[in-house]
């Protein structure tokens, strides 16, 4: 899993309530066991006509967004089926962080895996952080994992992530990989017993 410490970028709203996993990835998508080609999935059926052309007025085809690697999202991001595609889709596009109120937890647990963090906000701060993209479309965000702190101009607040989570991410390792830097402890305790 890539490390992630900090993270400067600009924002992509996307004030859509309750974004179910089928809407990030569709089900036809769901056939590959890697991430290869599953940037140009996300959103599909919201981001192509039926030709397969742009729509120009999605706001992931606009030029305001490209390079933007923080979602901000509607409530209730991610609920639906348990698609480990939908943040495999995210981050395939170069998503490293979802803005919203609320996840599904299975969406939540399986960003956290991949290496997306979702930062969940009080309703007036996630209508405060719509209304400043809007005045401001430019303005970049920071995401700091270790104070677990979004910043933002002229402000910034906390968000709760489990420490196990946390941990992993920080060091850039999976569970297995976890498990793996006590290798020498178990191969002691193995020989001790």
């Amino acid at each position: 899993m890539a490390q992630f410490t900090t993270l400067t970028s600009r924002v992509m709203p996307l004030p859509v309530n309750d974004i179910d996993t089928d809407q990030i990835i569709p089900a036809q998508f769901l056939k590959v066991t890697d991430k290869n080609g599953l940037a140009d999935a996300l959103f599909f059926n919201w981001r192509y006509n039926d030709d397969k052309s742009p729509k120009a007025d999605f706001i992931l085809n606009q030029p305001s967004s490209q390079g933007a690697q923080i979602l901000l999202a509607g409530d209730n991001f991610g609920c639906g089926s348990s698609r480990e595609h939908a943040p495999w889709a995210l981050t395939s596009y170069g998503f490293r962080a979802v803005i919203s109120t609320s996840f599904a937890d299975i969406f939540r647990n399986n960003s956290l895996k991949n290496g997306l963090i979702p930062i969940i906000v009080d309703e007036a701060t996630h209508k405060m952080l719509f209304d400043l993209v809007e005045e401001v479309p430019a303005a970049e965000f920071n995401v700091d994992l270790a104070s677990q702190t979004l910043s933002f101009p002229n402000g910034s607040v906390t968000f709760p992530i489990d420490p196990f989570n946390k941990t992993c991410l920080l060091n850039g390792v999976d569970e297995l990989g976890y498990i793996l830097g006590f290798e020498k402890q178990i191969a002691e305790f193995e020989a001790t017993h």
